[in-house]
């Protein structure tokens, strides 16, 4: 059993306390080379932001050097180093305001102010953000004390993503968007506090050398101080988490309810909305009128799905379209028969998709049986449409046919085989294949 708990030790493979403190000392400098690469990082992760794309803003948290002052802060705390502190401070401060200058000015000067997805996802962050930038920290500052560092750095700054916050946070104060600007530099906030936090949990246990203050009443602040931050940056966080999680279980609720339980004979739903916000849920149908029962019936289904005290709203035909505000009846019916038009042309693309599948799977069973009349030695057949792939961009569409037999075919027979089925399915490109 020992030696199984062995496996988990670090000790035989920890660096010297003076390397690790050296190397994170000389990763807190925010000058020169160090600077460029972290304004270049901050244009590559708001172009990113900016067009919508995952990759290069990975691409950008990877060349980012923000880790650097970070684990400084954490480092400086844990040993009790005043000057590494505010020099650690110092460069933060200056990294976070240039990153927020340079994203600022990218995205005044860019001519695309859309708030994508990328850029949503940043502007309210949760306790599960605490939880990731900790682990995260963790993580690096552990890599960072080990002889055998790997790769774990680069992967540490893309799950905790310092930079795509700054970048949000910029395009918050470019647009005049104050609320994505507060939520974004909140998540880089807590990125801060508990990538700092964990470099200080490991640091004191991985007995760093400890350096004491002449004065105890300093140090006992001192303390206070860590833990009042970490407390302040994790309270909000928590509350949002707790948030995010009802609106989701409601959400989710919603949907089972509308699955399992909103239907009505000669009637189809045409819309739905769930406000997890406000626990409404508003639905639209087509077709004959409900009758005012059956309605108060389904309302009683809801606490059968934890829905209890949320709203439910049923619109029928004109009753959804008032809302649009149109005040003849010729406008309304227009919208209506639109809306059951589109209704149409989606049940109809389905039965269309449903009547190719079914007329594939005939025309192979017939294609099957043709060959087999043949070939007897055939003992099965997978007959698919296919698409060819290049380099290029183009692609071609074909048929695969691949064969299993009793008995080799001569190459005689194989060409004859492959222009007979080339004339039948009407396509030069079909590929058999043939194996026993």
């Amino acid at each position: 059993m020992s030696s199984f708990f062995d496996k988990f030790t670090i000790h035989s493979e920890k660096e010297d306390h003076q390397n690790i403190i050296t190397s994170i000392d000389n990763g807190v400098v925010f000058r020169g080379t160090n600077l460029w690469v972290m304004i270049f990082a901050i244009f590559v992760a708001s172009l990113g932001l900016n067009i919508n794309s995952t990759a290069v803003i990975i691409g950008a948290m990877l060349i980012s050097p923000l880790m650097g002052p970070i684990m400084g802060i954490g480092l400086a705390m844990g040993i009790n180093d005043i000057v590494l502190l505010r020099k650690a401070l110092n460069n933060y401060l200056i990294a976070t305001v240039v990153a927020l200058v340079t994203s600022t000015v990218f995205f005044l000067i860019s001519p695309l102010d859309d708030a994508h997805s990328e850029i949503l996802a940043r502007t309210a962050p949760t306790i599960y953000d605490v939880l990731i930038a900790l682990f995260g920290g963790f993580a690096g500052i552990i890599a960072t004390s080990s002889k055998q560092k790997g790769n774990v750095i680069p992967g540490v700054a893309i799950a905790t993503a310092l930079m795509p916050p700054l970048c949000t946070a910029g395009y918050g104060l470019a647009t005049l968007k104050f609320s994505y600007f507060f939520g974004a530099f909140y998540l880089f906030i807590i990125n801060t506090v508990f990538i700092a936090l964990a470099t200080f949990i490991i640091s004191r246990l991985l007995h760093f050398p400890y350096k004491r203050l002449h004065n105890q009443r300093s140090e006992k602040m001192a303390k206070r101080i860590v833990w009042l931050v970490v407390l302040v940056t994790l309270l909000p966080s928590l509350y949002l988490g707790y948030d995010l999680v009802k609106k989701d279980r409601f959400i989710k609720y919603a949907n089972n309810f509308i699955n399992n339980e909103a239907k009505f004979p000669n009637d189809y739903l045409l819309n739905k909305k769930i406000d997890a916000k406000t626990r409404s849920i508003s639905l639209v149908f087509g077709g004959k009128e409900i009758d005012s029962s059956a309605i108060a019936a389904l309302k009683t289904r809801l606490p059968a799905y934890k829905l209890e005290g949320a709203k439910l709203e049923i619109k029928q035909g004109f009753a959804y379209l008032a809302e649009t505000k149109i005040d003849d009846n010729n406008g309304k019916e227009l919208q209506l028969s639109t809306a059951l038009k589109q209704q149409e042309g989606y049940n109809k693309k389905m039965q269309q998709s449903l009547d190719s599948i079914q007329n594939i799977s005939k025309t192979g069973r017939q294609l099957y049986a043709e060959l087999k009349a043949q070939y007897p030695t055939i003992k099965n057949a997978v007959i698919e449409p296919a698409t060819i792939f290049t380099d290029s961009a183009k692609s071609t569409q074909t048929f695969l046919v691949s064969l299993v037999l009793s008995k080799r075919l001569s190459l005689s027979e194989r060409t004859k085989m492959l222009n007979w089925l080339k004339v039948r399915l009407n396509n030069d490109q079909l590929q058999l294949i043939t194996q026993l």
